[in-house]
């Protein structure tokens, strides 16, 4: 069995069609067709979700730690792993002064 697509055919307006759409738009105040500054401006959606890029790019790697140290940082609570990045990068920063 053929597969047709039932889909109706999309007919593109007359230039005449255009601009009487084009018209009726500008004469709407409440919809006002975009600058082309406006549409200069404009970024894909998928550019605005998620987290906002970091200047400082962290690397995921596989580390253990001994049950205690995470016990630790575990029960400070939420932003526990920021929280242990925190005090690591005081330790590097303290150790690499004059060292």
């Amino acid at each position: 069995m053929s597969t047709i697509s039932k889909r109706p055919t999309v007919r593109m307006p007359s230039v005449q069609e255009d601009k009487a759409i084009i018209a009726a738009a500008r004469s709407d105040p409440d919809a006002q067709p975009l600058t082309p500054t406006q549409l200069k401006a404009m970024v894909p959606l998928k550019n605005l979700r998620g987290r906002p890029k970091s200047e400082n790019k962290k690397q995921l790697v596989s580390v253990r730690y001994s049950p205690e140290v995470l016990a630790y940082f575990k029960s400070t609570g939420d932003g526990w792993q920021s929280l242990m990045d925190s005090v690591l990068r005081q330790y590097v920063a303290s150790h690499s002064r004059g060292g």
